[in-house]
This record gives C-alpha cells, sequence and structure tokens, in this order.
C-alpha cells in the first residue's frame, strides 16, 4: 500500500501535551477531514493515510494525529480510554478552527474502530461545527449513549465477513438519528486488507464528504 509524502508535520498543542501530527492540504480544499484512530493506531497509520491521500487526491484537507503520546500509548488501557480520546479530538478540533489553511472550512470526522467512538462523542459535543461523519470498521456501539442527539449525517462502513462488528453496527445504527447509512463491503474483513477494498472505503468516504462536507 504505497503512499505519496505529500504532508506537513505537526504538532498540536492539547493541555499538557504535544500531540503529533500528518497535515495534508489540498489546492483550494473543499473541507478537512479529521481522522480519529484505533486502538493502537496513529498518524503512521498507513490505511488511514491511504484515505486521507485519497481525499487530497479529491479536493479535501486531511489532518492524522496521535491522540496519545507515546508514553500514554505504553499503558494499553489509554488506547480504549474514549472520555480522553474524545477530549483530545475536540480539542485538536478546536485547534483547527484557528489553524490557517484550514481556519473557515467545513470540518469533518473519518474514526476507525474503537475511534468512531471517539468522533461521535466529540460531533455530540461540537454539534453543527462538525458537518460529515465517516465511520471505518467502527465501534459505534461505544458510543451508543449519544447516538440518539447525533445529528451530523453519518456513514457506517463494515467489512461484509466482519461478522460482530457488522451486528454491532446494525445496533448503533438504529440509535443514530439524522441522516445516516450503513454500507456493507461484500468480501471484506476487520481491516478491508483484501484487494481493492481499502480503496471502495475511500470512494465512499469521499462521496459520502463531497454530500455532506458543506
Amino acid at each position: 500500500m504505497k503512499t505519496l509524502s505529500t504532508y506537513e508535520r505537526i504538532g498540536i498543542p492539547v493541555d499538557d501535551v504535544l500531540l503529533r501530527g500528518r497535515l495534508r492540504v489540498a489546492e483550494n480544499p473543499k473541507g478537512v477531514v479529521i481522522f480519529s484512530h484505533g486502538s493502537g493506531s496513529g498518524r503512521l497509520s498507513s490505511r488511514n493515510n491511504y484515505v486521507a491521500e485519497y481525499l487530497q487526491m479529491n479536493g479535501f484537507a486531511s489532518l492524522l494525529f496521535d491522540l496519545l503520546t507515546e508514553n500514554e500509548d505504553r499503558h494499553y488501557e489509554n488506547r480504549f480510554d474514549i472520555p480522553l480520546l474524545s477530549h483530545r479530538l475536540v480539542k485538536t478540533t478546536q485547534w483547527v478552527f484557528k489553524h490557517k489553511p484550514l481556519a473557515d472550512l467545513p470540518i469533518g470526522y473519518f474514526g476507525a474502530s474503537t475511534g468512531a467512538a471517539s468522533a461521535l462523542f466529540a460531533a455530540s459535543r461540537l454539534k453543527d461545527r462538525i458537518s460529515a461523519l465517516v465511520s471505518r470498521g467502527g465501534r459505534p456501539d461505544l458510543a451508543m449513549s449519544v447516538l440518539d442527539s447525533i445529528e451530523v449525517p453519518t456513514l457506517l462502513i463494515v467489512g461484509g465477513d466482519d461478522h460482530p462488528v457488522i451486528t454491532l453496527n446494525h445496533q448503533a445504527f438504529e440509535e443514530l438519528a439524522g441522516i445516516k447509512k450503513l454500507e456493507i463491503i461484500e468480501g471484506a474483513t476487520h481491516l478491508f486488507g483484501e484487494p481493492g477494498k481499502l480503496e471502495k472505503v475511500a470512494e465512499l468516504a469521499t462521496l459520502w464528504f463531497n454530500d455532506y462536507l458543506k
């Protein structure tokens, strides 16, 4: 899986830590997509960098960043601390509000695995400041307590062979308020590692952001 090094390395101050990130900016960007990674993943994720590059080629800026510092990530329980991860995502989003050239652009979230839950919690706090949300193989069920307040247009993408996660996404889908869609990619497992499956994820996400990131 090849990605191009067309990004800027940045540091984002959040509370008393500095979170490292990769910022991609398209020419005349239509919006910016902030990635919320799953447990044990971060700005170096090859899958999320692939999607970010695809979005860049289609006119969207993107920000991939580590929700945890290297030291914090050594403590396994931090990877599942959804309140902490959601707080970091909210603070980073507020940083984007003020950072040129991203300021004033519509903002979307792309959440993977447990990162989808933190994205949903952050969207419930920021409300209309978030224009669209996409979950890839996500765990929106971990945000069940706020799903009925989510009015952000939300796309849930799940692999057709990822049976436990399909069930959890169906349950969460029923609770979501507002515009929503559930896409099952046949023949894909949880990480969408099969030929062409991650490209399908990137394509569906781009179409969703084209429709709703305004």
